[in-house]
This record gives structure tokens, C-alpha cells and sequence, in this order.
């Protein structure tokens, strides 16, 4: 806390990935640029896009939410500089035409409404060209191109289904919710969104955040339905501790079948997985005690070879989080100096 009294949540999320103790007063902002678009400048202007920044809570940045800590602290994980976080999408189908329709803005208002008319895919704009790019592909890539398009049509259909776009919406401008009770149908859509834009390369820096800090979502599909956040401060009983325990585990089945999405994506002799470096945790350790230290961190993927994926390490109590960031970033060809708090890189090995 440093002084600044409650509101661990809003410093939990600030600091994953800035490592810089936020400015509290009168709903300003004042932090540092998060390791992600620290990577997104170094190597952005390579792709289409430098990052994207997901997520399945929307984020506010104006007001206060925790103990006088703005609200963009507790919605936010990417930072772009010391008073601007990066804007959050959450509407996996808005996501979904900016990756493959070009954005609302490369797409007239006429031409949604004859593609809705006509319930036309995606693809059949580029079918003629995917034939043409077929005829000059041997058969392993002519393989690759077809389960590329495969998973991206299937994935136009969950959309569909899930956040349905109608005519009428479309005439007034209208946009499908941007978020819904079924965290897990979101939280997969966005992953499988991730995956396809690694596969196409038109970005290789992305966010993903599951929950805003002090969400109090409740999960009635697992037979919880007090609020996370509630059920963080658990007080030690074995009750809520067994609730705890079975989002824990759910949050955990998301980031598997997000990492299982690269591991079947193939990217030369090996997977997307092989190629990647995936960041998961929290800044909080422990809800209820609101500990910040001995965070649980799970590093998964290869880095193209620079990265030994498999077992545990401990490191000393007090090594910062951003020592580790400094070691993927410089893995990642983005080396820099510091991040935040950090003391040196982190040693991998």
C-alpha cells in the first residue's frame, strides 16, 4: 500500500503488467507503460495491428471504484502511457469485423444489410481469391489454408449465433451486447479470436483480461451464485473456500483451451504454442488477506525455442513480477532497461 490505505484490487490490476504504484486521488490517473505495449512498440509496426487488448468486462476510466483509486485502474491491465490505458474490447463480434471485414468504417451500412439480406459469410467475398491462392499452394499449405478458413467460418457461426446482428440493428446503428452472462461462451470466443489473428500474423501482442479486479460476477453454472469477489473474502470457511476453489478451476479451463487453440494451430515444424510466450496469473495471490506476494504465475509456450516449458520455480521472496516481464521482453527481441519496480532480468534457465 505504500501508505495509500485499501484498495489491493485496483493496485492488483495496475501493476501486473506496469509494476508502478498507482496515483490515488479525485479519479486521475498517473501510472506507467504496461510490458505488452512496451512489446507492441518494439515489434507492432511488423502487423497489421501493434496489439490487441481483450476483455470480457468492459472498462471504465472516469470516477473512482476502490477506495478512491480510479476505476480505470481496476478495468485495465495494458497501458499505452501514464495517464492512457489501452482501449478494451469486449464485443467479440466487433472484434470479428476489424480483423476480417476491415472495421464498421471499411463496411457501408448498404452492403451489411445486402450481406444480412443474403446471410452471407465472410468468406464468400474472398472465395475467389482463396481458389486462386489454392491453385499455387502445395497440399501441406493448400491443408493449412483450408483449416484456417474452416476454423474462421466456424467461428463466424458461433458468433452468430451467440451475439446475432439483424437488419434492424444495423439500421439504427445499433450494436449486439458487449457482454454476456455466459462467461465461458465469451471468454472462448475471444480466445479462438486471438488464435485465428496469430495464425493470419496481423498481430503477435495481445491482452486478455477475464474479469475487471473486484468483479463480483457470480457463476450459477458452477453452482455458484454469491459474487467472486464476495466469496474472496472467504474468511476461512471451507464453504466459500470450495466455491473459490471451483472458479479458480473454471478461469483455469479458459486459459487451457486457449493455449490447446495455438497447440493445434501449425506454424512450421511445430505449433503456435512452440512459437508463443503466454503470461497467466493475477496480482493478487491470496483474495482474502489481499497478499500481493509469492504470486502464482504460469508460463506457457515455447518462444520459438528460447523458452523450456514444463516444471516449477521458486525465486527469492520480493523479486518483482516485472523482473520476469523484462526476461520475455528481451526473449522477444524488446529488451529495455527497467519496467516499474523491477531489479534485473529474471533468470529462466
Amino acid at each position: 500500500a505504500t501508505g495509500d490505505g485499501p484498495g489491493d484490487p485496483a493496485r492488483a490490476a495496475s501493476t501486473w503488467l506496469t509494476g508502478v504504484q498507482p496515483l490515488k486521488t479525485d479519479g486521475r490517473v498517473r501510472l506507467g507503460v504496461s510490458a505488452d505495449q512496451v512489446a507492441a512498440r518494439a515489434i507492432g509496426e511488423r502487423t497489421r495491428f501493434r496489439s490487441l487488448v481483450l476483455g470480457c468486462e468492459r472498462g471504465r476510466t472516469a470516477g473512482q471504484c476502490d477506495s478512491g483509486y480510479a476505476c480505470a485502474y481496476s478495468g485495465h491491465i495494458s497501458w499505452e502511457g501514464p495517464e492512457t490505458p489501452s482501449g478494451k474490447e469486449t464485443d467479440p463480434r466487433r472484434i470479428f469485423d476489424r480483423l476480417f471485414r476491415g472495421g464498421e468504417d471499411a463496411e457501408s451500412q448498404a452492403a451489411r444489410l445486402e450481406r444480412l439480406a443474403r446471410r452471407r459469410s465472410v468468406l464468400d467475398f474472398v472465395r475467389e481469391d482463396a481458389r486462386s491462392l489454392t491453385a499455387r499452394l502445395g497440399a501441406e499449405d493448400r491443408a493449412k489454408l483450408d483449416e484456417y478458413l474452416q476454423g474462421v467460418r466456424e467461428l463466424e457461426r458461433r458468433l452468430d449465433e451467440a451475439w446475432p446482428e439483424r437488419v434492424d440493428s444495423v439500421r439504427d446503428d445499433a450494436r449486439p451486447p458487449a457482454e454476456l452472462p455466459d462467461l465461458g461462451a465469451h471468454a472462448r470466443a475471444l480466445a479462438d479470436l486471438l488464435v485465428l489473428a496469430f495464425r493470419a500474423d496481423v498481430t503477435r501482442v495481445a491482452t486478455l483480461m477475464l474479469a475487471n479486479e473486484g468483479s463480483n460476477r457470480s457463476y450459477p453454472d458452477l453452482g455458484v451464485r454469491e459474487g467472486h469477489h464476495a466469496l474472496s473474502h472467504h474468511k476461512n470457511d471451507p464453504e466459500k473456500q470450495d466455491q473459490i476453489r471451483r472458479i479458480n478451476r473454471f478461469h483455469a479451463e479458459l486459459f487451457g483451451h486457449f493455449l490447446r487453440g495455438l497447440r493445434d494451430a501449425r506454424e512450421g515444424e511445430g505449433s503456435l504454442l512452440d512459437a508463443s510466450m503466454v503470461v497467466y496469473g493475477s496480482g493478487l495471490a491470496d483474495g482474502n488477506r489481499h497478499a500481493h506476494h509469492d504470486l502464482p504465475v504460469l508460463l506457457a509456450g515455447g518462444g520459438n525455442g528460447v523458452l523450456r516449458p514444463g516444471g516449477v520455480r521458486a525465486y527469492p521472496v520480493e523479486t518483482p513480477l516485472m523482473n520476469l516481464h523484462l526476461a520475455l521482453l528481451e526473449r522477444l527481441g524488446a529488451p529495455t532497461d527497467a519496467l516499474g519496480d523491477s531489479t534485473g532480468v529474471l533468470d529462466l534457465a
